[in-house]
């Protein structure tokens, strides 16, 4: 299965308000990466930053799965990638 950059933004937003005790309305995310760290977000709640590493984004895509397609993933089972030609971000997860 493959979800693309606004199910994963969505995977974000939800996981931080369940977290946070906010609105997934409230949260702002930017995907981004780099050659240094790979693949990270910027996350914007209640007007303060903070930086998401990949390790935060396959936590978030797994509770995802569980919460909206009630399949259970696994980190090792999620392979993020970028298709640079689109600029669109997706998550591969194994079956």
């Amino acid at each position: 299965m493959r979800i693309f950059t606004e199910e994963i933004i969505n995977a974000v937003c939800l996981h931080t308000a369940q977290r946070r005790g906010v609105q997934p309305s409230d949260v702002e995310v930017q995907l981004s990466w780099e050659e240094e760290y790979g693949y990270t977000a910027e996350m914007w709640v209640q007007g303060r930053s903070q930086y998401l590493m990949e390790a935060n984004l396959l936590e978030a895509i797994e509770q995802y799965m569980y919460s909206q397609y009630n399949k259970r993933a696994f980190r090792s089972d999620i392979r993020l990638g970028l298709d640079e030609d689109a600029g669109e971000f997706f998550a591969d997860i194994a079956d």
